[in-house]
């Protein structure tokens, strides 16, 4: 099944320092038949003004990834990590037993533009973790770059067997197979991308495509493009 969510249909939260759209029920925005795609619970494309963030909270028993687009985010929390985070660094935190943290944006003149995306863990009650990776250079060599799995062939690592993380970013005319899988979420994090044999289906920047059973399929760029491809049970 090919499910095509327009970036327009997503939820949207906004307040004075938080420009936030939600793919699934998330927060105040609730629809029991909008609430996962597979193992992914959540994926939020977030855009924080300069020198506001999410003050301390906390978190049990999810996956964490955070994946920034442009400018820098801060991360503190109850473990003792401190981390900025920039474009092409990968971030993981396995909130397990508990954690609490905080995401903020240091710098005093420029918004920081960031999707994060929450996966169950495939056991609960691990000891919490965090985990972050520079993959300029693997990201450099082009084509589908895998970022995040519960095996050890990604990045970083997340308690989860059954989920991986994939980003593409293609030139325009440029290709690229997506996995298939039980669920895999394409997100466009910017430009514009078409099914191949599905002309029809083109997908613009914030648009997604929910494919439930299908082999891999093909995606090429009409523009520069980065795809963000989620691969579950």
């Amino acid at each position: 099944m090919i499910d095509l969510r327009r970036a327009g249909s997503r939820f949207h939260t906004r307040i004075d320092w938080l420009d936030s759209w939600h793919s699934f029920s998330f927060g105040q925005h609730s629809d029991p038949r909008n609430t996962n795609h597979g193992l992914l619970l959540v994926s939020n494309d977030d855009r924080v003004a300069p020198a506001s963030g999410f003050g301390t909270h906390g978190h049990r028993d999810m996956e964490i990834v955070t994946w920034v687009l442009e400018g820098a985010l801060e991360h503190r929390d109850s473990a003792g990590n401190h981390a900025v985070i920039r474009p092409n660094v990968a971030q993981r935190m396995s909130a397990g037993t508990g954690i609490r943290h905080s995401e903020w944006n240091p710098s005093p003149d420029e918004e920081v533009h960031f999707l994060q995306m929450w996966v169950l863990p495939d056991r609960e009650g691990v000891t919490p973790g965090y985990q972050d990776a520079d993959v300029r250079d693997v990201m450099a060599g082009g084509g589908l770059v895998k970022l995040a799995s519960g095996t050890d062939d990604a990045a970083i690592h997340i308690h989860q067997r059954d989920a991986a993380l994939y980003v593409a970013r293609l030139a325009p005319g440029e290709s690229v197979d997506v996995p298939g899988a039980a669920h895999v979420h394409v997100f466009v994090a910017r430009g514009e991308a078409t099914l191949d044999d599905h002309a029809e289906v083109t997908l613009a920047e914030g648009d997604a495509l929910r494919l439930t059973d299908e082999p891999g399929l093909r995606f090429t760029a009409s523009a520069a493009t980065e795809l963000v491809v989620w691969a579950t049970a």
